[in-house]
């Protein structure tokens, strides 16, 4: 006897049948990848930032997972469990401050050839670190490195994932049996960089340069609702491996107010990791900012949290992967767009405050922003629906 499933309902016009992004870009719209980039960078190295009291920095950054690398009076840098460079050097300074992403060069060859292209020279790394690295600016003025040739680590136990007992049928075969699931209440061990977020007042500009400089290639184009004629307002940009996967973005940016950095993910093993690593992080006082709950562009499983200085971390797991072969996605902005499922986006997120308000007044009179009183009220509008 054959048993009929009854249809899925209809999704109403408010759900996410709208928002996903299978939807390809229009004739003449932006193509999503450079025909002739300098080089084509494979991952990010590291991100730099500075911090005026490093043991603090030190304490959070155990109980958020990361190994310590190394650690002086001046400096700390931060691994994961994967095989692979720093994910993150901080060095003393007199406030909390980004100091710009490190992206990994396929070869140190193209470091030099970077170099020639911008008119300046490539330096080795200080400290006598293997490596070499040179140092740009992008059209926003932040500091973006290219290094080739540093120091790998060796790869450290991490997180075993957890045997589910998913999908199966009475009687199937199950990964776990006469075994129960308890997972430790322990900081979710990171295993690697993931991305980096954003600002950009120059989104236009910026995009271009990461595309023609670093080789990067976009995964998923937002643009404003009712407003796609003037293009994209957030990318997510991926490294250029050919045939090889890489993560979904490996860089985010959006049109905003000012060039700063919004936000950066970390992988962990597993939901499960990122759960009790949260309580974790919330029996010890840490502000969650957002989650838990699945992106859409991504779709990685993730949560946000507030460091001591309050700059915004995500712990994530399970993210899409694609080779150069996938031409970009476009989608409307929206805050609602952000996720699949999870609790409703917070307003710390979305970085909404009477400062901002501020700021974009002194954002509106700058000579080098693409925005316009008209675009930041759609900006702000479609960040609240």
């Amino acid at each position: 006897m054959t048993i009929e499933l009854p249809a899925p309902p209809s999704l109403p016009a408010t759900a996410h049948s709208d928002l996903h992004s299978e939807h390809g870009r229009r004739r003449g719209e932006h193509p999503g990848r450079s025909r002739n980039p300098v080089v084509k960078v494979r991952d990010l190295a590291w991100l730099q930032f500075e911090k005026p009291d490093l043991a603090r920095t030190e304490v959070f950054a155990r109980d958020f997972g990361f190994v310590v690398a190394e650690r002086t009076p001046d400096e700390l840098r931060l691994r994961g469990t994967f095989p692979g460079t720093d994910a993150l050097v901080i060095r003393r300074g007199p406030v909390s401050r980004f100091g710009g992403p490190v992206f990994q060069a396929a070869a140190v060859e193209d470091v030099d050839r970077l170099a020639r292209h911008a008119g300046t020279r490539a330096r080795p790394l200080a400290g006598g670190r293997p490596g070499r690295i040179v140092e740009l600016r992008d059209p926003s003025g932040l500091p973006v490195g290219v290094v080739g040739g540093a120091e790998v680590h060796a790869e450290l136990p991490g997180q075993v994932p957890l045997r589910m007992n998913t999908g199966l049928t009475p009687g199937g075969r199950f990964a776990r049996v006469n075994a129960t699931q308890r997972p430790a209440r322990e900081p979710a061990r990171v295993q690697r960089l993931g991305h980096v977020v954003l600002e950009t007042p120059r989104f236009q500009a910026a995009l271009d340069w990461y595309l023609d400089t670093l080789g990067l290639i976009v995964s998923d184009f937002l643009f404003l609702p009712h407003d796609r004629d003037f293009g994209p307002t957030m990318a997510f940009l991926r490294c250029d491996r050919g045939g090889e996967p890489a993560d979904h973005h490996t860089l985010a940016m959006h049109l905003g107010l000012t060039a700063a950095y919004v936000h950066s993910a970390f992988q962990v093993t597993d939901l499960d990791a990122i759960a009790a690593g949260g309580e974790y992080l919330a029996e010890r006082g840490y502000r969650r900012a957002w989650g838990i709950g699945r992106h859409i562009q991504g779709s990685q499983l993730f949560d946000y949290w507030r460091d001591p200085d309050g700059l915004m971390v995500e712990h994530f797991a399970d993210g899409d992967v694609f080779d150069a072969s996938v031409e970009p996605g476009w989608a409307p902005m929206s805050a609602s767009g952000l996720a699949q499922w999870g609790p409703p986006v917070t307003r710390d997120f979305l970085g909404t405050s009477p400062s901002r308000l501020r700021e974009a007044l002194g954002a509106l009179r700058a000579e080098d922003t693409e925005l316009t009183p008209a675009r930041l009220l759609a900006l702000m509008k479609a960040m609240s629906s």
